[in-house]
Order: C-alpha cells, then sequence, then structure tokens
C-alpha cells in the first residue's frame, strides 16, 4: 500500500491490477510562524544574549530554579522556555543522553515536547487562569516527581496578569521548589510583576529584533519555500513588524496570499497600505526647496490614492533620522543594497542640518494632531506647511522676526503733527512740558533733530541720545490722539510699508547684494580641485559641504590648511573622509582645519556667479523695450524675485 496521485491509497488488489482503497484529505498547511519556530538554541535569531547565558549554564549545569522571559510579543519568549525544557529532559539519540544545551530532537520527551504533550512539561496560560484556585491546582503536581523526564517545568505564560493571591499563593514555593521542579514565567510587561517574585527568579530580557536580522530571516525561509521575492518588499515587512519576528512571519504568510505566491513590492505596499517612498522624498525636496505648492500638490495625490495620512509622517520621520545620521556621519553607514540610500544622501546634502532636526520633530508631534483634525488629509498639509512657516528665508530674517527696529539716532526724526497739537504729555521719568514751553521746540510742520554735540555743563551725549529716543518712543508710540471738533480737522494717518517694491532695476538688484567676496590664488586652486571632486561624486553630504564653505589659507608638499567658520563642519570623520578623497585625487597631504573667518572659499564663488546670471537676466528684462512701456505708460512693476535666470 502506498500514497498514490490526489491524496488517493493505493493498494495492490487481485491480479486484474490496483485497487483505488479511499481518498484521504491533503496534509493541512501549517502556517510559518509555527513551521519555523527554533527547535534549538542554533536556530534562535536576534537573542544571542540569552542564548549565550542559557548555553553556559547548562553546559556547566549552573542551573538555576526559576526563570523568568520578558520582551514584546513575539520575540521568542516561548519558544526559548520549551528549548530550555527540552534541554533538561533530553535524552538522546540512543536513549543515554543528559543535560545538554543542544537538544537532539528525536528523541521522546524532545518530540513530544515539540508537539505539546509531554507530561512532565505544563504551560499554563495566566491570561485566563489568571486565579488562585488554578495555581493551587498547578502547586499540587509540584509534590509529585517527574514521569518520564529528568525535570518538571511549570511555564506561566503572561504572568503579570496573576492576581495578587495567586501570586503570594506560589511564593513560598517559586522560593524553594524541589529539586526535580523549574519554574519557567514570561510576561509582557514585568513592571506589573511583584518584586517579591522578581527576586526569586533569573530575568532575561528579550529584545525587540532589528529589521535587518528580521528581513535575512524572511529571506532565508522564502528560500527553503521557494517562494521568489524582492529585497524591498521583504524590507517593508521587516519594518511592518516592529520587531515581532512572529509577526513578520505572520505578515509575509498573508503577503504570500494577497500576491499569488510572489513577494512584491507594490503588491506588499499596497497590502500593509504603505506611502510609496516616492511621495517621501518628493514632499522632503519641495519642503527643502520652499516649494509650498509642490507640497500641498503631493497631499492631493495621497488623500486620492487614499494612503493614510500617519503612515507618510512615520515614513517621513524615518528618512528624515537617516538624513540626520548621514549629515553627521556621511554616507559610511549606508548599505550598498538599499536602493533609497543615494535618494536620501542626495536629500541629506540638499537640507540644512538644523531644519531636518525641525522638520523630524514637526513630523513626531504632527501624529498626535492628526487625530484632533476633521479631516486628517488637511492636518497633514498643516503639518507639512508648518516647516515652510518657520523656514529662515534669509541670513537676516531671524534677527528681523525678533528684534524692532528703533528709529536710528543719526537720522532727524519728524514728530507727527496729531501729537503736536495734543495736550500736554507725561514722560516715564519725568513729565515734560508742552511743546510751546520746551526749550528746544521746533515749530509745528518743522522736523525736531537729534543733538550731535554737547555744550557745556550739559550731560553725556549718549546718555542724552539715549533720553531722546526714548521721549520720542513714549510720544509717537504710547500717548493716544487727541479728539478733533470737526471732521474737516481730521488727521490722515500715513501708513509706512514694510516691504517696499523695487522701482528700478539698481534697486532690484541692491536687495540680492552676496557675501564680501575676497578672491585669492589659493582660492582658484581650491575651488578648481573642489569643484573636480564633486564633479567625480568622490565627496558627497557632510564633506562636500566642509569642502565648498572652506578657504585653504596655506599648502605645502605634505600639508594644507583650511579654514571654516562652523565648527560643526570640523568633525574628525568628515576631516578624514575630505583627506581621503584629495590623496584619491593625487594630493598626498595631510589636511588641517581651523576655525576663522572666511573671506574666499567655494561656495561664495559660487553665488558669485549665481548672482552675475541673476543681473544678466535683470539686464535683459529692465531693458527690453516693451517692458520699459509697460512700466513707463502703466505703472508695471516687476516683482521682486520673480526673474530667474535659464
Amino acid at each position: 500500500m502506498w500514497e498514490g496521485p490526489s491524496g488517493w491509497i493505493v493498494a495492490a488488489g487481485p491480479p486484474q491490477g490496483e485497487i483505488l482503497a479511499r481518498r484521504i484529505a491533503p496534509m493541512s498547511y501549517l502556517v510559518l510562524a509555527r513551521k519555523y519556530r527554533p527547535r534549538n538554541f542554533t536556530e534562535m535569531v536576534g537573542q544571542d544574549h540569552v542564548v549565550q547565558a542559557l548555553t553556559n549554564a547548562l553546559t556547566t549545569q549552573r542551573l538555576h530554579h526559576a526563570y523568568l522571559f520578558t520582551g514584546t510579543r513575539g520575540v521568542g519568549k516561548t519558544t526559548v522556555s520549551r528549548i530550555l525544557a527540552k534541554s533538561l529532559n533530553c535524552q538522546g539519540p540512543d536513549g543515554n543522553g543528559g543535560i545538554t544545551a543542544s537538544p537532539c530532537g528525536v528523541c521522546q520527551a524532545c518530540s513530544d515536547i515539540d508537539s505539546g504533550r509531554f507530561v512532565d512539561y505544563t504551560e499554563l496560560d495566566a491570561a485566563s487562569n489568571r486565579g488562585v484556585d488554578e495555581v493551587q491546582a498547578l502547586l499540587e503536581q509540584a509534590v509529585y516527581k517527574p514521569v518520564q523526564g529528568r525535570f518538571k517545568v511549570f511555564m506561566i505564560d503572561e504572568v503579570h496578569m496573576l492576581t495578587n493571591t495567586a501570586f503570594n499563593a506560589m511564593l513560598k514555593t517559586l522560593e524553594e521548589p524541589p529539586e526535580y521542579l523549574k519554574f519557567v514565567l514570561a510576561t509582557t510587561d514585568p513592571q506589573k510583576v511583584p518584586v517579591t517574585v522578581l527576586s526569586r527568579c533569573l530575568q532575561f530580557n528579550l529584545r525587540p529584533m532589528a529589521p535587518e536580522t528580521i528581513r535575512e530571516h524572511l529571506a532565508r525561509v522564502l528560500e527553503v519555500e521557494q517562494v521568489s521575492s524582492e529585497v524591498q518588499a521583504l524590507r517593508l515587512l521587516a519594518r511592518a513588524a516592529r520587531g515581532s519576528m512572529r509577526d513578520a512571519l505572520s505578515l509575509t504568510d498573508q503577503a504570500i496570499a494577497f500576491g499569488s505566491g510572489q513577494l512584491q513590492e507594490t503588491t506588499v505596499r499596497q497590502m500593509l497600505g504603505s506611502v510609496d517612498r516616492s511621495y517621501v522624498f518628493r514632499l522632503i525636496e519641495a519642503l527643502a526647496l520652499g516649494d509650498g505648492k509642490t507640497v500641498v500638490e503631493t497631499s492631493e495625490a495621497l488623500r486620492l490614492n487614499g494612503l493614510s495620512a500617519a503612515s507618510t509622517l512615520e515614513e517621513m520621520s524615518t528618512v528624515l533620522q537617516r538624513m540626520a545620521v548621514v549629515q553627521v556621519v556621511g554616507g559610511a553607514n549606508d548599505d550598498d543594497s538599499d536602493p533609497e540610500a543615494a535618494e536620501t544622501a542626495r536629500l541629506a546634502a540638499l537640507m540644512p542640518v538644523d531644519e531636518t532636526q525641525l522638520l523630524y520633530s514637526i513630523c513626531l508631534h504632527g501624529r498626535a494632531d492628526l487625530g484632533l483634525a476633521p479631516d486628517e488629509y488637511a492636518a497633514l498639509t498643516m503639518v507639512l506647511l508648518r516647516l515652510l512657516a518657520f523656514k529662515p528665508q534669509g541670513p537676516t530674517s531671524s534677527a528681523e522676526k525678533k528684534t524692532l527696529n528703533r528709529p536710528s539716532l543719526a537720522l532727524p526724526v519728524p514728530v507727527p503733527p496729531a501729537v503736536r497739537t495734543t495736550a500736554p504729555l507725561t514722560n516715564r521719568a519725568s513729565p515734560v512740558q508742552p511743546w510751546e514751553d520746551a526749550p528746544d521746540a521746533a515749530p509745528p510742520g518743522q522736523i525736531l533733530p537729534v543733538r550731535e554735540s554737547a555744550r557745556p555743563g550739559d550731560r553725556d551725549v549718549q546718555a542724552e541720545a539715549e533720553m531722546d529716543a526714548e521721549f520720542l518712543d513714549d510720544l509717537v508710540l504710547k500717548e493716544p490722539l487727541a479728539p478733533v471738533k470737526h471732521a474737516q480737522a481730521a488727521i490722515k494717518v500715513v501708513a509706512i510699508p514694510v516691504h517696499v517694491q523695487a522701482e528700478s532695476r539698481s534697486d532690484l538688484t541692491a536687495q540680492q547684494t552676496p557675501a564680501p567676496l575676497l578672491p585669492t590664488e589659493e582660492g582658484d586652486f581650491w575651488h578648481a580641485t573642489v569643484l573636480q571632486l564633486i564633479k567625480s561624486d568622490a565627496i558627497n553630504a557632510m564633506v562636500r559641504e566642509l569642502a565648498l564653505q572652506s578657504q585653504l589659507v596655506a599648502r605645502d608638499t605634505d600639508q594644507w590648511l583650511v579654514r571654516v567658520e562652523r565648527e560643526s563642519l570640523n568633525q574628525s570623520g568628515t576631516r578624514e573622509r575630505l583627506a581621503t578623497a584629495l590623496q584619491n585625487a593625487g594630493f598626498p597631504i595631510k589636511l588641517v582645519v581651523e576655525i576663522g573667518r572666511v573671506t574666499d572659499c567655494p561656495a561664495r564663488r559660487n553665488m558669485a556667479a549665481s548672482a552675475e546670471k541673476q543681473l544678466a537676466a535683470e539686464k535683459i528684462i529692465f531693458d527690453d523695450p516693451f517692458v520699459q512701456a509697460m512700466m513707463r505708460d502703466f505703472g508695471a512693476k516687476i516683482v521682486p524675485g520673480s526673474i530667474k535666470p535659464i
């Protein structure tokens, strides 16, 4: 008798041939999480610290009577307890084995523990058996010696769910059990376990597994299962598992069914509801360039495709974290097998370090705002536009926001007519007489200048100027206007615009004057060398930023001295990578970096070249006869910043 095709049992019958006896049901499918559960310590993944401690304890026969395994779901707590039970009760293939760190897996004890029918191994689920009665029923078995094995093993899962009475009932037995009894406790929340129990156990913390560890294990499993997969699809599954190998294998089962036996990035991303990284890269690049239109359009595309707003912010946080690492340590830690590493490095060089940190913080805190808004996509758009609201617009924008521009003391200050016609005013420090009685009063309609020199017997000039400025502040800003009797006597208030539109090409270019540049001979050589390194992709990220922002001060046959203004660029790893790039380019020198004032660097030369192109483009527009006619006949004005060179 043998098994034939399609699950039929075939038996040899009379001479006329074979007889089909009966059809049996095919073997049920075993999920990957159970099929690939580790059977010994060598198959354990990502828990080397626990495996090493238990292996050494079993090898040296230094066995404790109670073990406590803690960790999140799916990291191997129950698996470790079963392997430990097999190690304690393994009899070997020949039946003469002893306690070992490598259970054979074929003896009666090992096979029964794997199948869950070993009489001396008891698993108690404390989530559903949390009362004192269940614990007492378990402890009643402790008085009997093992029936088949070498040790009795009581495994209590989710032990933190036990009641206080149940904990108290097991304390005495847990402290001094019989020599043939071992306790194994497992919990996901050790904070809820009483300290009286913790003090009686050896505690091992099973850590969440890294995404790369999960990805490598999934690749091995799928290779055995002969399932084709893409590397990026495995990366998505590994990140979605969040440190749990069981979750990763369960998601892999689901992805295989969803993709009809194949694991492709598009199908896995669709199954998980993950946001395509292309949207994330587009958003970060638009935020780095200050392109609000692209940000809004991309957010609307996420809405139309039904992609999760929370997932978008989560993916952005992941990319920004990698960008921050690249900005600090460069691309040394990049994984060459990751196709997104190059794009991450490009964005890291595009966005300043402080903006990367700011955007990362905004994305983290923005996830909490999604549930408060009536529309999560509108909330997503507001979170993304928040960076543009705080994004510096220029080198002096932050100072302009924080500093109130007071009137200059070197210029004459006009006194508003409305103030001169009011009743006597009072200063903060001392009373001030009306304008008619003031010793230095000016007639109405004239300008009151600030004193420029001190007369004999007067106070110090600087103190007097400060009092004048304080007096004028009170006079102009704090004193209310006197009421008027007739509408004809009302005084017009002239508003001073904050931004003045450029009227001519000279006014427009004056607002865009680049930082002063003092070219040097060493600067010409350094500029050409840096451009060649960038063109050949020899430097990137922070190394390229160091080269662009530095000035070559002096160079010798074996040593070059460069100077930078920012201390954050002067990092040891960045210096070494720049020196290595120079050596590979044919300059076997030692690079020395100092902090100081920079007057000639490749970045400023590039800015100067861009400014020249900008001036040339503006000259073409302003000299155009049609533009001049529009400005002359219709009062047309060119919007500042709208002219861009092609």
